[in-house]
């Protein structure tokens, strides 16, 4: 079962980069000097990407641990 260790965190490391990209995406919104209401606009569009993101590196980090029990 080592492949599930080695899928498991491949899947946690997409779900940091993706993590990591709505980040970026929310720095640059807050560098823009927008208005509150374009501001969380902004900040709603990015939500998905971010929860996605840390749905799949939760996935990832569970599928890591089933695989170390399993070895």
């Amino acid at each position: 079962m080592e492949w599930l260790i080695y899928v498991g965190a491949f899947l946690s490391v997409i779900g940091l980069a993706g993590l990591v990209l709505s980040i970026v995406k929310v720095v640059r919104l807050k560098g823009q000097n927008l208005s509150d209401e374009e501001m969380r606009d902004g900040v709603q569009k990015v939500m998905p990407l971010n929860l996605g993101s840390l749905f799949l590196s939760v996935i990832g980090l569970m599928t890591v641990t089933m695989g170390i029990f399993l070895s």
